[in-house]
């Protein structure tokens, strides 16, 4: 038997501030993108604060703990700046990511194994102050079992390499992330995922019903220039909560 959950958006607000940045100045406000999304239904806010700062700025998160009701999701390098700025402000969440200044956006997912010994002491010091602590990983077994051995409760799967993939491997890329998603229920994880998900993309992954929640952003956003915010969220809830309850054999509402 299928255990019902329910499936929560995380909008990612990050290219908002982009386009601000862009030509300087304060608009478009991603606070204020971030108020539309509540709006709309989102139950999270997800932003990327980066070393360089492309987009998301100190100032954007102060803002976003202290005017946004929604839970706030900060993204993460596992440095020492980030965490001091983790504990500062106290999100809801944070979820550690792989960063590299050359990388247009997020390439892969965290390698655990590999910085398990820089990771440990970050994931203590966010988790001993209240902060929910997830790792960005890609959908393979080692990484999992090792996130679990760190005492992360929240892992977030990659699903960059299934939404670019075409053809028999997208469907090879689907079932990377079945079984990662699957696995990670066994080890008693929380599931989330999310990268490149759009309108085409998301049904099949909303439609695993041992994932929570899926974190969504440059789409959104891109679609919010030609029907805006509210109505591309709305879409994208509609099509998330469509594909779960076909996976339980429901009715949507």
């Amino acid at each position: 038997m299928i255990t019902k959950r329910p499936l929560r958006l995380g909008v990612n607000i990050d290219h908002v501030a982009t386009i601000r940045n862009a030509r300087g100045g304060r608009h478009p406000d991603p606070v204020r993108a971030a108020r539309l999304a509540a709006q709309a239904g989102a139950d999270g806010i997800t932003a990327h604060l980066r070393e360089d700062r492309r987009h998301i700025g100190d100032e954007d998160i102060a803002r976003l703990v202290h005017e946004i009701d929604l839970p706030l999701n900060l993204e993460m390098a596992a440095t020492p700046e980030m965490l001091g700025i983790a504990l500062r402000h106290k999100p809801h969440a944070a979820c550690v990511v792989p960063e590299k200044r050359t990388e247009v956006t997020t390439e892969g997912g965290l390698d655990v194994v590999a910085g398990a010994a820089q990771l440990e002491p970050v994931i203590a010091a966010l988790a001993g102050a209240g902060i929910r602590v997830s790792l960005f990983i890609d959908p393979e077994k080692r990484q999992l079992d090792m996130a679990k051995r760190l005492g992360a409760p929240v892992v977030e799967l990659h699903t960059g390499a299934y939404c670019e993939a075409e053809g028999t491997r997208r469907g090879f890329e689907l079932e990377r992330i079945v079984t990662a998603a699957a696995h990670a229920e066994a080890l008693g994880l929380e599931c989330h995922a999310g990268h490149g998900l759009g309108f085409e993309t998301v049904a099949p992954v909303a439609a695993i019903p041992t994932i929570v929640e899926l974190n969504i952003g440059h789409f959104l956003v891109g679609e919010a220039i030609f029907g805006g915010l509210d109505s591309a969220i709305k879409r994208m809830r509609a099509l998330m909560q469509e594909a779960r309850a076909a996976a339980l054999g429901e009715k949507s509402a």
